[in-house]
C-alpha cells in the first residue's frame, strides 16, 4: 500500500532524530541561518506552509486561511544552513538525508516554485557555493565516450526496477492526456497515436527512431503502419530488453533495435523521431545532433521531437549552474529551450520547425502516476537492495519535477520538423 504522505513525513523525522549527524559548523551558526532563511521566506505571498522547527514552535508562511495549505517538520538546524548556502541544491539534499519531511511533498515544491520571485531560495550566495557541482557537471559532457557514462548512471539501475511503475509499453516518457480521468496506460498509448499521427509513415517508408527507450513507439509505428523501424540507443540494458520485446511482439521483421550513438548515423530515412533523448545531448553538442538528423533525412522527410524544456526567458541562467536533477538523477543532462533550437537548426541545417504544442500538464500528471506506482512497489523496490535514502532522493526527482511542469517552470514540446523548400512526402 502507498503509505500517506504524512506518515512518509513522520518516518522521516523519526529516523533523523535516531542517526542525527549535525555538525560543529550547524550548531555555530544555526541561529544565524534559521532568521537568514525565515526572513527571506517572510514574502511568501501564494498559498499557506505551516513549519514546525526542530524546537517545535511553528510559524506560518502566507496569509492566515490561504490555501492550498501544506505542512513541512523541519528535523534539525541543519536544513537552514544547507539552504541558506546552497538554495534548491540544498534543500534537495538535506530531503534525501532526512533533514525534512512533508505532509505533500508535490504540493510544497510547487508553492516554493508560485514564490519564487517573492521569496527566492537561489541567489549569487548559493550559486557561488555550488561551484563544485557546476564544475563536476560540466566535466560530464555527452562525448560518444560520456554518453555512455551518463546514460548508465541512470539506467544500470535496472529494467526491473523501471518496470515496477512504468505502465506495460515501459515508456519513460509523458503521456498524452486527453481527458482529466484518463490512466497512465491510456496516455501513453495515446502518445504513439499522436506521434503516429504527426509522422504519417507509409508501408515503404523506413523510420529512425534516436533514443530506443524499451521499444514502444517502433512497435507501435512498425505494427499500426507497417513500416520499417530502426531505432538505436546507447544503453545496452535497454537494447537487450527493447529487442526481446520486438522478438515476443512477432515484429523482428520490421524493427531492429542498435547499439549505435546519433553521432554514427547511416543511411537514408523517411521519417525520424526522438522521445526525450536531446535532454541527453548537451548544448554544445545540438550542431551535431541536429546535422546528423538533416544528413539522415530523406528528400521531403518530416521528424519528430518530444522534449523536455526550459522556458525561453530562464535558459540564460540555468545553463551556467548546475541544478539538484543534474547532481543527482540525470548528469550531463542539460535541457533545451525552443528559442535555441530553432537557432541551431537555422544556423547548422536546412530544418525549421513547422509545428509546435507544449503540453506539461500531461508531465504532471504522468510522474504522479509514476510516483503512486512507485509508492505502491515500495517493498518490491527496498527488496532490490534500494534504500531509504534512495527511496527519498527518488520521491524528491518525481515530486519535485511534477511541481515544476504544474507550475511551467518546465515545458513539454511536441516539435514536428522538415527540411525548408522541400514538399512533404
Amino acid at each position: 500500500m502507498l503509505a500517506s504522505p504524512g506518515a512518509r513525513a513522520d518516518r522521516t523525522v523519526r529516523d533523523v532524530e535516531s542517526s542525527d549527524t549535525t555538525t560543529w559548523l550547524d550548531r555555530q551558526i544555526a541561529g544565524l541561518a534559521r532568521a537568514r532563511v525565515l526572513a527571506g521566506l517572510s514574502n511568501w505571498r501564494h498559498g499557506r506552509l505551516t513549519l514546525t522547527l526542530p524546537d517545535g514552535t511553528t510559524t506560518v508562511l502566507g496569509a492566515p486561511g490561504a490555501e492550498p495549505h501544506a505542512s513541512v517538520w523541519i528535523a534539525r538546524d541543519r536544513f537552514f544552513r544547507r539552504m541558506l548556502f546552497h538554495g534548491d541544491i540544498g534543500v534537495g539534499d538535506a530531503y534525501i538525508d532526512g533533514d525534512w519531511g512533508t505532509d505533500d511533498l508535490a504540493l510544497v515544491v510547487d508553492l516554493a516554485l508560485r514564490n519564487q520571485h517573492e521569496a527566492p531560495v537561489d541567489s549569487v550566495g548559493t550559486r557561488l557555493w555550488n561551484l563544485a557541482d557546476t564544475w563536476r557537471h560540466r566535466r560530464r559532457k555527452n562525448t560518444t565516450s560520456g554518453s555512455r557514462r551518463n546514460i548508465y548512471a541512470h539506467y544500470d539501475l535496472g529494467n526491473a526496477f523501471f518496470s515496477l511503475f512504468l505502465d506495460p509499453t515501459m515508456a519513460y516518457s509523458s503521456g498524452y492526456f486527453v481527458a482529466p480521468g484518463d490512466s497512465l496506460d491510456a496516455a501513453q498509448l495515446e502518445k504513439y497515436r499522436q506521434w503516429g499521427e504527426r509522422l504519417q509513415p507509409g508501408a515503404t517508408d523506413h523510420v529512425l527512431e534516436i533514443g530506443s527507450g524499451w521499444g514502444g513507439l517502433a512497435m507501435h509505428l512498425a505494427r499500426t503502419y507497417r513500416c520499417r523501424v530502426t531505432s538505436i540507443t546507447v544503453s545496452e540494458e535497454q537494447r537487450a530488453l527493447a529487442s526481446a520485446r520486438v522478438a515476443a511482439a512477432g515484429l523482428s521483421d520490421r524493427v531492429t533495435i542498435e547499439l549505435r550513438d546519433y553521432r554514427h548515423i547511416e543511411g537514408q530515412y523517411q521519417r525520424i523521431v526522438s522521445v526525450e533523448m536531446i535532454e541527453a545531448v548537451g548544448q554544445e553538442f545540438w550542431p551535431g545532433f541536429f546535422r546528423a538528423i538533416d544528413r539522415a533525412l530523406a528528400p521531403g522527410g518530416r521528424v519528430g521531437i518530444q522534449a523536455i524544456t526550459i522556458p525561453d526567458g530562464r535558459f540564460d541562467q540555468y545553463v551556467k549552474h548546475a541544478d539538484w536533477i543534474q547532481k543527482h538523477i540525470f548528469p550531463g543532462g542539460l535541457l533545451p529551450c525552443l528559442r535555441e533550437v530553432c537557432a541551431v537548426t537555422a544556423a547548422h541545417t536546412r530544418l525549421a520547425v513547422t509545428q509546435v504544442e507544449d503540453r506539461p500538464l500531461d508531465y504532471a500528471a504522468t510522474l504522479a502516476a509514476w510516483r503512486r506506482r512507485f509508492f505502491e512497489r515500495l517493498d518490491d523496490v527496498k527488496q532490490m537492495g534500494f534504500d531509504d535514502r534512495f527511496v527519498r532522493t527518488w520521491e524528491y526527482y518525481l515530486a519535485s519535477c511534477e511541481a515544476a511542469f504544474r507550475t511551467r517552470n518546465l515545458g513539454l514540446l511536441h516539435l514536428t520538423l522538415s527540411r525548408v523548400g522541400e514538399d512533404l512526402a
